[in-house]
């Protein structure tokens, strides 16, 4: 739009960004209740193209109070180095359809490695690639955490997670909310 002078009114930005704004406003009713006994470990993706590429730091800061706000902030374990300083999974730029897996899969080590040192049980991507190269690199060298995406926990958070929108989650969160007295 910039580039060709074309006159626009609306903003571009991301459905995190929303989440963070819709959460502090109290449009979007979530709370870490669910996680309080159960303390259960996350961590988070910075993909590349959303925060390096396009947002920034603003970005990572407004991904992380949302993750803070549905998991509890005692249950979040940030990655190091993280932000716009994060690593890259290795996925992004055509490398999950390229062909060259065995590469892909060594450049992902870095991530796997870094992964493993937070010991979260769960690992936030908000994208696809991010999503499915860490779950990849995840079953290839052993890693025991799961893949998730913001929304999912945020449903579960908010008690409206379906029972057929559960199929990647882990043993120990497929079952949370599903009865009346489990609901936050």
């Amino acid at each position: 739009m910039r580039k060709f002078k074309i006159d626009h009114k609306f903003e571009f930005t991301t459905l995190i960004t929303l989440y963070a704004q819709w959460i502090r406003e109290g449009k979007l009713k979530v709370n870490s209740d669910w996680n309080k006994d159960l303390k259960i470990k996350f961590t988070a993706q910075d993909p590349c193209n959303m925060v390096r590429k396009t947002w920034g730091q603003k970005m990572a800061d407004d991904m992380r109070f949302v993750i803070r706000t549905i998991v509890g902030e005692e249950n979040f374990i940030d990655m190091v180095p993280n932000g716009i300083n994060n690593y890259c999974c290795g996925g992004g730029g055509g490398a999950l359809q390229a062909g060259f897996t065995d590469q892909r899969r060594a450049y992902g080590k870095v991530k796997f490695n870094q992964i493993q040192e937070t010991r979260a049980t769960y690992v936030f991507a908000p994208c696809h690639n991010c999503h499915a190269q860490i779950e990849d690199i995840g079953h290839h060298f052993g890693g025991h955490y799961n893949v998730v995406h913001i929304w999912t926990i945020m449903c579960l958070a908010m008690g409206v997670l379906g029972e057929n929108e559960r199929t990647y989650l882990g043993d120990d969160l497929k079952d949370i909310g599903l009865n009346k007295e489990d609901q936050p």
